[in-house]
């Protein structure tokens, strides 16, 4: 899918997670997207939707001509997810810090039915710069949630540049082991690391989950690589065709 808007950057920084999360973690049933006791996954990141509809379309969600319509007006693929109108998209998000917010919701609902799903949330690390993501960690290390698991895409860039010019949260881990997390450290481009961080979430008790992902923004394609520029702008035609051709290879 050629993007004529999007966030490129960040959207590839996510894919190998996303990857394992849809096609070996969570129980999705792509034809029962309703169902109660399916595990849920909120992209509290949401500019990176592109990396979420490419996964839904992969998994059978959606369709080639929807992702056609990624942006367009009477399309169902806005710049950022929209859980009225695209299937598969269990919270609407954009402005950051609510994602996981709805995510600890969530995951106290489960809590309270006495349900066995899973909630996963991606945050980007520059997004952990607003208060309400620590309020809504405080509450998930409260209710001992241990049907909660975050995952942090820490590839050290945000719209401004470096997370550590624009607002340093270093030492990540450490701040979410304060509020009480389980806390992996991860390469986030690691299909195994990625697959066993998921697993020890599972097998914690009593207390959520924060996988600190390390990951590189634009991964995969070389003049996208760590590049900050590439946070929020469309390729041109030639870089489209280079990025392709390096993603494909």
């Amino acid at each position: 899918m050629k993007q004529d808007h999007g966030h490129p950057g960040g959207s590839l920084s996510i894919a190998d997670i996303l990857t394992v999360l849809y096609f070996k973690e969570m129980n999705i049933d792509p034809k029962n997207l309703k169902d109660e006791n399916r595990d849920r996954f909120i992209l509290s990141k949401g500019h990176s939707a592109p990396a979420l509809y490419a996964t839904l379309y992969e998994k059978g969600i959606l369709s080639a001509d929807d992702m056609k319509s990624f942006r367009k007006i009477n399309g169902i693929l806005q710049g950022h997810p929209d859980m009225k109108h695209t299937p598969g998209i269990d919270m609407s998000t954009g402005s950051l810090g609510q994602g996981v917010s709805s995510a600890v919701g969530m995951a106290i609902a489960g809590k309270l039915d006495n349900k066995e799903y899973r909630v996963y949330s991606i945050l980007g690390d520059g997004e952990i710069e607003e208060g309400q993501v620590w309020e809504a960690a405080m509450s998930a290390s409260h209710y001992k949630l241990d049907n909660l698991c975050l995952i942090i895409d820490n590839n050290n860039l945000q719209i401004d540049g470096a997370i550590t010019d624009v607002m340093n949260s270093y030492p990540i881990d450490k701040k979410f082991e304060s509020f009480g997390f389980n806390v992996i450290n991860i390469d986030g481009h690691n299909f195994q690391e990625i697959e066993k961080a998921l697993e020890s979430a599972k097998n914690t008790k009593l207390k959520p989950t924060a996988i600190i992902a390390k990951t590189i923004k634009g991964k995969g394609v070389s003049f996208m690589e760590n590049q900050v520029g590439w946070h929020g702008k469309a390729p041109s035609e030639e870089q489209y065709n280079q990025a392709i051709e390096e993603l494909d290879a």
